[in-house]
C-alpha cells in the first residue's frame, strides 16, 4: 500500500512534498515552494497522516530516501531532502534551476 501510494504521487515534472501538517519543517517547505511560480497542477503536498498508513509511508520514504523524517522533497523523481536541504538550495539558486529543468515554472 504504501509504495504504491508514494510512487503514485512521484512523477517526471512534478514537485512533490510528503508532510504532516502539524510540522513546522513541513510548514516551511510549503511557504518556500508556494511562493516560486510553479505551474499549476505541478506542486502537491501530501499530507500523510491523512492515511490510516502513516507509519508505513515513512518506513518506505527510508527505503527510498534513506531518510523517513517529512517533509521529503521531491523534485521530478529526485529526492532532494528535508526543508534544511530546500533551504540551501534556494539560497543557492539550484532550486529554481532544478525547477526549470524539470519544466515546472511558469
Amino acid at each position: 500500500m504504501a509504495q504504491e501510494f508514494v510512487n503514485g504521487k512521484i512523477q517526471p515534472g512534478k514537485v512533490v512534498v510528503f508532510i504532516k501538517p502539524t510540522c513546522p519543517y513541513c510548514r516551511r517547505a510549503q511557504e518556500i515552494l508556494s511562493q516560486l511560480p510553479i505551474k499549476q497542477g505541478l506542486l502537491e503536498f501530501v499530507d500523510i497522516t491523512a492515511t490510516n498508513h502513516t507509519d508505513e509511508i515513512q518506513d518506505y520514504l527510508q527505503q527510498l530516501t534513506g531518510a523517513r523524517t517529512v517533509p521529503r522533497v521531491f523534485i521530478g523523481k529526485d529526492c532532494i531532502g528535508g526543508c534544511s536541504d530546500l533551504v540551501s538550495m534556494q539560497q543557492s539558486g539550484e532550486l529554481l534551476t532544478r525547477l526549470k529543468q524539470i519544466g515546472a515554472l511558469q
